[in-house]
């Protein structure tokens, strides 16, 4: 089965997250899959692939079509937001039968962001086996901290060095003002004047330059509205920000749910940067989560420099590509392998000038 409009989507709604449960992840669940396909519906054309009866599918493949005549089929909302995805399913079984059925369509499929432990990627190689070629590229990990009691002693956690430095961001923002914390819980009419600050918050900082940040990037800005007030009639939503003599200079998205914190968004305010704002409010929330008995704090995104200082701990995700034996298969490896040509020949060439 298939399914190409949002209408038919939300007939999938109750199933959609019961299977989703299995995967423990907010990325998997129904509300995030409405949010993209509403944001991001101009870029591609929706394209769900299920097995099992259309009342009660037993897998689904969340997928968006793209391209012409060469097309190929793409997790839903991967190429905008790069977060890690995955297939839906009740039981092994059903996946094979999933990935049997993507590989008898002939589909050509570009998977950018599995889990690299994802039973998927073992389903679709089976499946593609004299059918076409399947190639498995490491993609972005993503950090996390394993929590557990000893976490709500926070600070205990981290070197004297470190522990100097929080304590040094502590008192400058001190002497700025009066610091408070505050988590956002209230219900989705009245969630607007609370994202707005957080937008605004977040376009103090360098992102806006860059034209990254959710008050500029309007397919951005409206995917992670959509997502906040779905995420916050379930109830999972963590709306947080640090304020200085009342006003936010730090703000944190994130959703509470399968035992996991999941920090979506953050942003501060650089004129506030000399007392390191996001770092308080990370070890506010760090706190947060372990005082609510959480398994993990999920950072989510990319490894980058900042996030090093806070974990070593790496979730590896992979990118799959399938190509059948089909003209439209070879067409695109062949375009495929000269443009990844064309970037390696590139990059040697910009390392060697």
């Amino acid at each position: 089965m298939r399914f190409f409009d949002l209408d038919q989507l939300d007939q999938l709604a109750g199933v959609w997250d019961s299977l989703a449960a299995t995967s423990a992840s907010p990325m998997h669940q129904y509300i995030w899959a409405r949010a993209c396909a509403e944001a991001f519906d101009a870029n591609a054309k929706l394209q769900m692939v299920a097995v099992g009866s259309s009342a009660h599918p037993v897998a689904l493949a969340p997928l968006v079509k793209r391209g012409g005549i060469v097309s190929r089929l793409e997790m839903l909302g991967v190429r905008e937001l790069y977060e890690p995805m995955d297939f839906l399913y009740a039981d092994p079984t059903h996946l094979s039968t999933l990935a049997e059925a993507l590989a008898g369509r002939g589909a050509v499929l570009c998977l950018g962001r599995l889990p690299a432990d994802s039973p998927v990627i073992a389903a679709l190689q089976k499946a593609y086996r004299l059918r076409g070629w399947v190639h498995i590229l490491p993609a972005a990990s993503y950090p996390y901290i394993s929590l557990n009691a000893d976490w709500i002693e926070l600070e205990q956690q981290f070197n004297a060095g470190r522990r100097s430095d929080f304590r040094r961001a502590q008192r400058r923002a001190e002497d700025m003002g009066t610091v408070s914390y505050e988590m956002v819980s209230t219900t989705p009419a009245a969630l607007e004047p609370a994202l707005q600050e957080a937008y605004a918050v977040e376009s103090a900082g360098w992102k806006a330059g860059k034209g990254a940040a959710l008050g500029v990037n309007s397919a951005l800005g409206d995917f992670y509205r959509r997502y906040a007030v779905a995420a916050c009639e379930k109830g999972i939503l963590r709306l947080f920000f640090l304020r200085i003599g009342g006003r936010a200079v730090a703000m944190q998205l994130a959703v509470e749910c399968y035992d996991r914190f999941w920090l979506l968004k953050i942003g501060y305010d650089e004129r506030f940067s000399r007392c390191s704002p996001g770092t308080l409010l990370m070890l506010h929330t760090l706190k947060y989560a372990a005082t609510r008995g959480l398994s993990s704090y999920e950072f989510l995104g990319l490894t980058e420099s900042w996030t090093r200082n806070w974990t070593q701990s790496l979730r590896p995700c992979v990118a799959l590509r399938a190509y059948p034996l089909r003209w439209s298969g070879i067409a695109t490896l062949i375009g495929d392998l000269t443009r990844f040509a064309r970037i390696k020949l590139r990059n040697t060439l910009g390392g060697g000038s």
